[in-house]
């Protein structure tokens, strides 16, 4: 194993090293020319391309990249990372050629979009793929505005570029102010394929904020003896980690902003006094990204494309195929747009400023928050732990520790509604299930493992309110319940405990109205991506608040959307972490 390990260990090293002396002195030491690639030099200022017009045209190929200062293979979209900006008007149809240069088939799924199930973009689906040296045309009328992405559902081509931004302006056109996207990806130099498999020997590998000696030390001193034992040995019997949040690192991940990283410091300019949207995609296979502009509020206007009531924060989260659009007013002449991964390993930077070239100070990276035990088991009690079935209450479980052995508070999550007690399909008890939660969480208040109490206002999903009514205002029909589920162990993922390979469709009745229950009964937070149809979230009362295209479901929570089955067709439906939904956490959704 340390063959596997040591070459990542010693590249990272230097690297941690870097970002984490950036913390520390700003921004000058970042600019600093010493190990940035010459096309990433170039290219900080430059956005990525934009594409218009009806007929557009989309090469794939294999291409050498260095971002990291080591020159790896990447899959990219007209030579470009990300991929061109597409810009669209509502209301035009469009045909996009795309042209296969590569080895092995690939896709292009337009994520978030209402087309026709056969432009869907997925192998196995919707469509065979596109084979190695064929053109295949979409064609599909544009049916909404908002910002919106596109990438590969093939192999792991997502990991290695294959992505970029959409912006569809309405029939009226652009509002008038100046704009960023701002797409926020992750990047490893490693094959990809050859990181799954390890994860799936080794579901830890990555993990280096696990719980230590001199943490269960101090923990002793400020808890007691007793009570930090506990702690771990409640965490050793059910064989999981507090610090499970996401699988990989900044050890074999670099955090990328418009395809470059924090060395390069991507730029985007503005003029004194005007306001600017910027348009945030995370376009990361398997980054929760945590966004902010130190000194600059956030005003949240449309997520996953939709308009909502306009929101002012400091802070936002968003997985793995989320969209949020803000405006800023900036005052001063630069701003650090500052996104830390969730596990708090590293981040990815850019620079909003009125002239290139400027720079704003770089904040460090927030200590890592241990998970509680009120994200493992709900609002109360859990089952099928490793045995700890019948076991509730968990009180003292909120305070935990950092890697360092610095202690990290974070209060437990938010009162909420009266909880629903899960029910738990047959399947849920077998091999690809290491726990259970009988009574999720229900609020939508809650920030997040994280997030909690870090002194910033942070969005939540209560927060969000679509600006127009809901187009369909019928009840439900019917409900569907579905619980979120996997094995760290076994690094599976998978639908009440059945991997796609093992599942069978789930069946949509054309024109219904239903609604849709998610569980979570993992320890991980998980985007949840419905293809083809909108997912209207309910708040706790059940009142249909805003419309998503990917729901983020936390541990241990319950989340209900509607759902009106107004496309007919076959559909996916997976969570948005690429290796979670290779792995299994993938179902076929069929409309007939």
């Amino acid at each position: 194993m340390d063959k596997v390990r040591s070459p990542v260990f010693a590249r990272r090293a230097s690297r941690r090293a870097l970002l984490a002396q950036a913390s520390r002195v700003g921004a000058a030491s970042l600019l600093s020319p010493v190990a940035l690639p010459a096309a990433a030099r170039e290219a900080r200022s430059r956005p990525p391309a934009e594409l218009r017009g009806r007929t557009i045209d989309l090469v794939v190929s294999e291409a050498p990249v260095n971002l990291t200062g080591r020159t790896r293979p990447a899959t990219l979209i007209n030579g470009s990372l990300p991929a061109p900006t597409l810009r669209w008007t509502e209301g035009e149809t469009v045909r996009i050629r795309v042209t296969n240069r590569l080895s092995e088939p690939t896709s292009i799924h337009w994520h978030g979009l209402i087309l026709p199930f056969e432009m869907d973009g997925v192998p196995g689906i919707s469509f065979p793929g596109i084979a190695p040296g064929e053109t295949f045309t979409y064609r599909f009328r544009i049916q909404q505005a908002g910002t919106y992405w596109y990438h590969s559902h093939s192999a792991f081509q997502e990991q290695t570029g294959m992505y970029g931004a959409i912006v569809i302006d309405p029939p009226s056109g652009p509002s008038g102010l100046r704009e960023h996207v701002v797409v926020l990806s992750d990047w490893t130099d490693l094959s990809p394929a050859g990181v799954y498999k390890r994860l799936k020997t080794d579901s830890g590998l990555y993990n280096f904020i696990r719980p230590t000696t001199p943490q269960l030390i101090a923990e002793a001193a400020r808890d007691g003896v007793a009570a930090a034992l506990t702690r771990r040995e409640m965490w050793n019997r059910m064989r999981m980690s507090p610090t499970d949040l996401s699988d990989l690192s900044s050890a074999v991940l670099t955090y990328l902003c418009n395809g470059l990283p924090p060395e390069a410091n991507w730029t985007g300019t503005f003029a004194p006094g005007e306001r600017v949207r910027l348009r945030f995609v995370n376009a990361a296979a398997n980054t929760f990204y945590d966004v902010r502009v130190p000194d600059l509020p956030l005003t949240v206007v449309q997520t996953d494309g939709v308009d909502v009531e306009p929101v002012t924060v400091d802070e936002f989260r968003f997985g793995p195929g989320e969209t949020y659009d803000v405006i800023v007013e900036p005052r001063r002449d630069a701003y650090t747009i500052f996104a830390q991964a969730m596990d708090r390993t590293g981040f990815a930077r850019g620079t909003l400023a009125a002239a290139p070239g400027l720079a704003a100070p770089v904040p460090a990276v927030d200590p890592p928050r241990w998970l509680t035990m009120a994200d493992m088991v709900g609002a109360a009690g859990m089952s099928g732990m490793s045995g700890m079935s019948g076991m509730s209450g968990m009180s003292g479980m909120s305070g935990m520790g950092t890697a360092s052995g610095e202690h990290a508070h974070e209060m437990p999550p938010p009162a909420e509604a009266t909880p629903v007690r899960a029910r738990h399909a047959a399947s849920e008890y077998g091999p690809s299930t290491d726990n259970r939660v009988d009574v999720p969480r229900v609020a939508l208040d809650d920030p997040g493992p994280g997030l909690r109490d870090n002194g910033r206002r942070v969005l939540t999903l209560a927060d969000l309110h679509s600006r127009t009514p809901l187009p369909d205002e019928r009840d439900p029909g019917r409900e569907i319940e579905l619980h979120l589920t996997g094995n760290m162990e076994r690094y599976a993922w998978s639908f009440d405990g059945l991997e796609f390979g093992r599942s069978t469709p789930v069946h949509f009745r054309h024109g219904e109205r239903l609604r849709v229950v998610l569980h979570n009964d993992t320890m991980m937070t998980h985007p949840m991506h419905l293809h083809g149809m909108w997912s209207d979230v309910e708040t706790p009362a059940g009142e249909a608040a805003f419309r998503r295209h990917t729901v983020p479901v936390q541990p241990g929570q319950r989340v209900a959307f509607r759902v009106t089955a107004d496309a007919l067709g076959r559909w996916a439906w997976h969570c948005h972490l690429l290796f979670h939904m290779d792995a299994g956490m993938f179902r076929e959704v069929v409309v007939s």
